[in-house]
């Protein structure tokens, strides 16, 4: 599903380099749960951007279900993008203006989904992650963790083929971090490939393989 081969992001100071990943090369197959690893500074945020094509300023070859991401023009990833990857943050990224029904509805609007089929498929999402009562509430009428339910919710209605989660239980109490992780859980054995960026071990225990990084190389 995903090739990474020689897969370098630097930035330049003057005259100088600094690497912040350094020929990386990795695979991860349809169906996987991997957690990216390593200290902070080591590159993690950034290569899960770099799979995301939220970041475009680098070198190497990424493949994506058979599509060369490396040699497409910023339309073509993004189209690639909305068809695949869905994305949760530490910080949520709900947009406080508008409700849990309207932040959940808004990448299908981006869509050419008929307004019938995403009222649907919105609805489905609601039902299955029990938040029908929050529908018309707004995201500071929410603790953190229904927050992040939301996020969730909203990252898989379109059913994307991959989650790119950044952190996602940082903001988090224990409990609520926990009930996040077994949502996963469940959504990775339903078949959607997850890779995550977190410090936690704990978190780690629920996906199926680790790749850690260190000063942005892997760690072997």
């Amino acid at each position: 599903m995903i090739r990474l081969q020689n897969i370098e992001k630097s930035y330049r100071h003057g005259l100088s380099q600094t690497f912040v990943l350094r020929r990386v090369s990795a695979e991860i197959r349809a169906g996987e749960f991997v957690s990216i690893m390593g200290p902070s500074g080591a590159g993690k945020s950034t290569l899960l951007h770099i799979l995301g094509m939220h970041d475009g300023a680098w070198t190497g070859e990424y493949w994506l279900h058979d599509q060369p991401v490396h040699a497409l023009g910023q339309k073509q990833r993004l189209q690639l993008q909305k068809e695949h990857v869905g994305f949760v943050f530490q910080s949520y990224h709900l947009l406080d203006n508008l409700t849990v029904y309207e932040n959940i509805d808004l990448p299908l609007s981006y869509r050419d989904v008929k307004k019938s089929e995403r009222q649907a498929m919105v609805a489905d999402i609601l039902d299955r992650f029990a938040i029908v009562g929050k529908k018309d509430l707004y995201p500071n009428q929410l603790s953190g963790g229904q927050q992040q339910l939301v996020a969730i919710a909203r990252a898989v209605v379109a059913n994307p083929s991959l989650i790119l989660a950044d952190e996602p239980t940082g903001n988090l109490h224990t409990d609520q971090g926990r009930e996040i992780m077994e949502l996963f859980r469940r959504l990775n054995q339903q078949g959607t490939t997850i890779v995550q960026v977190t410090h936690s071990e704990a978190n780690a225990t629920y996906g199926s393989r680790v790749i850690r990084l260190k000063d942005g190389w892997i760690a072997e």
